[in-house]
């Protein structure tokens, strides 16, 4: 998760097959002697190994397929671990699997088998083609060529939603452990287009959008404190608008039992080319904000939790 010039990321950014589509997630842990901070970083659509199967059988070419990718967003995160913090990041696609729902949030029209009686099959996000196996990526397109199998969709998520959860549970259980809270940050990104189709503020449309689920998910703390550093770093913030949080925010967010979870959308018009995978000229200044921020937070935030691990122990 090393940053690199804007290039050499577009050059590895997206993989047919290859060694991380074996494992169905990375984790950087935090440099140096351990956390320095109850904080941990998800970043949970920024997979771009696809597997070679999926891919042969998808009804779309790769580059649709992308679409529903938070597009580089682990690498505009990399900086957590330098600062004492762990980063979690899916290697694979979320066309193949969404870790921002429930388990079993499925789509009964996408199953040539029966589903059992324990698939959510009425969620609003079944009903929209986004369910945990989404039907289709953004504009609409339909992701499969053919049915699937409910062997097929357990296999799937077996292999990559419970490894996910499981150690994103374990890694807030510990650090709430160790520092009597935790602080969860989801990461993701919004097509340009849907910040366009949003009713601006001020006459200008947000290009960070901050969700608590309205401030059920965490202390107000975070929330400002996140505000007030996006936009002293020069974006235009938002709370709530549209993206309240999903799954991880909702799941892992209990702030009265010393757990926070907040969502973080940013606008790839900032850091993407229009119509290409590849990073813009926006890259590298907005990578250094949020690795600046990322930074300040663990001092920022110290009141939740009583101080720095050095003053803590």
């Amino acid at each position: 998760m090393t940053p690199g010039r804007p290039t050499e990321l577009f050059a590895r950014s997206a993989l047919i097959g290859g060694e991380d589509c074996a494992r169905p997630f990375s984790l950087a842990a935090p440099q140096g002697q351990g956390p320095a901070s109850p904080l941990i970083f998800s970043s949970p659509h920024s997979g771009r190994c696809y597997p070679r199967r999926f891919v042969r059988a998808c009804a779309l070419p790769l580059d649709e397929l992308r679409m529903s990718e938070d597009f580089l967003v682990d690498r505009l995160f990399a900086a957590a671990p330098r600062a004492g913090c762990w980063l979690i990041a899916a290697n694979r696609p979320r066309a193949w699997l969404d870790l921002n729902r429930a388990p079993w949030e499925l789509d009964p029209e996408m199953f040539s088998t029966p589903l059992p009686d324990f698939a959510d099959v009425k969620s609003p996000r079944v009903k929209a083609g986004l369910g945990v196996i989404p039907r289709i990526v953004s504009e609409g397109r339909e992701i499969n060529r053919r049915k699937l199998t409910w062997r097929e969709a357990r296999q799937r998520i077996d292999e990559g939603y419970f490894p996910y959860h499981q150690r994103l549970e374990r890694l807030v259980r510990e650090t709430r452990n160790r520092f009597g809270q935790a602080v969860l940050i989801d990461c993701h990104s919004m097509p340009a287009t849907a910040a366009r189709a949003m009713t601006p503020l001020a006459g200008r449309r947000p290009q960070i959008i901050l969700g608590d689920c309205e401030g059920e998910s965490c202390s107000p703390l975070l929330m400002d404190t996140l505000e007030y550093l996006f936009t002293r770093a020069g974006y235009r913030v938002s709370r709530n608008r549209v993206y309240t949080g999903g799954y991880i925010t909702r799941h892992y967010g209990a702030r009265g039992l010393g757990a926070h979870a907040i969502q973080i959308e940013i606008n790839r018009e900032l850091y993407m080319r229009k119509g290409r995978y590849a990073p813009s000229n926006g890259f590298p200044r907005l990578q250094e904000a949020i690795s600046a921020i990322i930074a300040q937070l663990p001092r920022a935030l110290s009141p939740l939790w009583g101080g720095l691990r050095d003053a803590a122990e």
